[in-house]
């Protein structure tokens, strides 16, 4: 008996140490956006050097995903789980004592391409210690985290830049993630018992590194070309970028003719709301990391507020994302199925085009309290399509695919927010004129723009969600509701 209650409290040790990580890995995210202008301010970064710090993290994440959970697999969960939140930590600390911007970026990679090490393992490792009946509750505690990791991100990196902590800046906003990852480490190789999956794949690196190529190539001359004069190597590379991703494509059906064992099963696009689903996830990764970015510097740089007050402006959006998304999980979806998406995404869009007239009617003299009835109403619409929406797109994939589906749906919603943070070059520096001397008008103009860049991605969001089911019902597809609440976070940090 003793046993058994001594086997029942590791497991929810393990599980707060494991929820502790991904809270790490959601408030880092949420941290950075905050402090974006301060990190400018300091460093003298370029524009270009700061899409980087939030896009390189995105894109190191998004390419790893898939292969850490392969790796997690292969080798043994409880051991890529503690090498990634150990090389997490490290990069954290590297973050942190960054000289300059280009070694601020590559932490910021190194970071990224870590947590696509250990966020996979967080939700194989409750999957695999936990037995159905209790995973209810365990998923809704890790709801409930997810939700406090999207408030509390942007106070806790607003109060550390302002608070200067020795004289830091915004240094501690990495250095905070070094006693929570030596903890996690510490305590993780002693309560997380190891798993594996009973037949893993084998890796398909030749698969990785095709896709990673393919997408450096698209993104790394968007996200320079405007700061260069968009020179023609820029457009050579993004089109040779496009081909290899064609390549890629055309290898992956080799793989799986091979061995069966390729990074991504192109039978899953077969399915025709699944093949729909991935293109919204595209669509809305691309929207929300736009938006996230520009809004931070929109409020800092544009209004001239500080850290701490551009914070506390975004409490409604956040708020208004919970309710909504458990009224939509809870009550609406499965009445109406995906008409409560579609109505998201256009109720998200009159939100930005509400918001767009009071920023251009109030211009630089506006207040928090005018914002939030636009960020309330944006808010209740990406809460009717984060929580169910990976569900729903699963919902008509077959069962033994339901797993490597929603790792690609996760990946795409982070490419997603890569292609929209490097989209930013076009939509809101494309208008500062920085050269010159920026004001801050130049930004609330920026903004302007950008919103309208934003609110036709969620039309095409709207137009793409008409392949979905229309009864799909959460909880459909096996194993989706783990990979759902995975969704919610990354789409909620942008």
């Amino acid at each position: 008996m003793t046993d058994l209650a001594a086997g029942d409290r590791r497991r929810w040790y393990a599980l707060a140490v494991v929820m502790t990580a991904s809270l790490m890995d959601l408030v880092d995210v949420t941290i950075v956006n905050i402090a974006i202008p301060s990190i400018q301010q300091d460093t003298g970064a370029s524009f270009s050097a700061l899409q980087w710090i939030t896009a390189g993290y995105a894109l190191a994440f998004a390419i790893g995903l898939i292969t850490g959970g392969r790796l997690g697999d292969i080798f043994g969960r409880k051991r890529l789980f503690l090498i990634g939140i150990g090389g997490f930590t490290a990069a954290s600390a590297l973050c942190g004592l960054a000289s300059g911007a280009d070694m601020l970026v590559a932490a910021r990679v190194l970071q990224g391409a870590t947590a696509a090490l250990m966020v996979p393992q967080v939700l194989s490792i409750i999957h695999a210690g936990f037995p159905a009946h209790e995973r209810g509750k365990v998923f809704g505690m890790f709801g409930a985290m997810v939700g406090l990791g999207a408030v509390s991100g942007p106070l806790i990196g607003a109060l550390l830049t302002e608070w200067n902590l020795f004289g830091l800046e915004w240094r501690p906003i990495f250095l905070v993630n070094l006693p929570l990852g030596v903890a996690g480490l510490l305590l993780g190789r002693h309560f997380i018992d190891e798993s594996r999956a009973p037949q893993a794949l084998r890796l398909d690196l030749a698969g990785m590194v095709l896709a990673a190529a393919g997408l450096l190539m698209v993104l790394y001359p968007l996200t320079r070309g405007r700061e260069l004069g968009w020179p023609l190597w820029g457009y050579a590379m993004m089109v040779g970028g496009v081909a290899v991703l064609l390549g890629f494509v055309r290898y992956e059906r080799y793989k799986a003719a091979k061995d069966g064992s390729p990074l991504v099963e192109l039978a899953l696009f077969r399915v025709r709301s699944f093949a729909g689903g991935i293109g919204v996830q595209l669509g809305f990764g691309v929207a929300s990391g736009l938006f996230f970015l520009v809004w931070t510097l929109y409020l800092q740089l544009g209004l001239g507020w500080g850290p701490l007050k551009s914070g506390l402006t975004g409490i409604p959006f956040s708020l208004a994302v919970s309710v909504a998304a458990g009224l939509s999980v809870q009550k609406l979806v499965p009445r109406f199925g995906r008409r409560v998406l579609r109505a998201g995404a256009l109720v998200m869009a009159a939100g930005t085009l509400l918001y767009l007239g009071e920023a251009h009617w109030l211009g630089t003299g506006i207040q928090p309290w005018q914002m939030a009835g636009p960020l309330v109403v944006m808010g209740a619409g990406m809460g009717l399509i984060v929580a169910p929406l990976t569900d729903t797109v699963l919902s008509e994939v077959p069962r033994e695919h339901a797993g490597a589906a929603s790792g690609l749906i996760n990946t795409t919603q982070q490419l997603g927010v890569a292609l929209g943070l490097g989209l930013s070059s076009i939509a809101f520096f494309g208008s500062v004129d920085v050269e010159h001397g920026a004001v801050r008008q130049d930004f609330v103009d920026a903004f302007g723009q950008s919103l309208w860049w934003v609110a036709g991605g969620l039309v095409l969001v709207f137009v793409l969600m008409g392949a979905l089911p229309r009864r799909g019902v959460p909880g459909g597809a096996e194993g989706s509701p783990v990979d759902s609440s995975v969704a919610e976070e990354r789409v909620l940090v942008g």
